[in-house]
């Protein structure tokens, strides 16, 4: 098995679960996919921070604003790992509710993982939405 099939292989099915949950109001198993070793950093769709501390209080926040997640799916376009270093592009396709709004949503997300003890954690999220398509293109 290649190194690459292997980190998807041992992180993509807990990262899904992870974000199913965070889209569900439950925080901890997404918090479990991160490193909580700077650096860490995010640039989110609707919050960014950088350090453990901002990351993780963001992480929480938007835990309380989510619930009754529907749906979640990756649409995984690029990964690899080589060494302790990873990464992931997908598109992430969500439809739950969000500040008390039924919302269906995609996210064009990057994810940068670290080794640390033999698992792979999560050190940089940046994620945002899709661009609007001018009309007539």
């Amino acid at each position: 098995m290649s190194e690459r099939d292997a980190f998807l292989d041992s992180t993509m099915p807990r990262q899904i679960e992870a974000e199913t949950a965070m889209h569900n109001g439950q925080v901890e198993p997404r918090i479990s996919m991160w490193s909580s070793n700077d650096p860490v950093t995010l640039f989110g769709a609707w919050f960014s921070a950088t350090g453990w501390d901002d990351v993780s209080g963001i992480f929480k926040r938007l835990a309380d604003a989510m619930e009754k997640c529907e749906s979640y799916d990756v649409e995984l376009v690029a990964a690899d790992a080589s060494g302790d270093l990873a990464y992931t592009v997908a598109y992430e396709h969500t439809t739950a509710t969000v500040n008390g709004e039924p919302s269906t949503y995609t996210l064009r997300v990057t994810h940068i993982y670290r080794r640390e003890n033999g698992e792979w954690k999560i050190v940089h999220r940046h994620g945002d939405r899709m661009p609007d398509k001018p009309s007539g293109v």
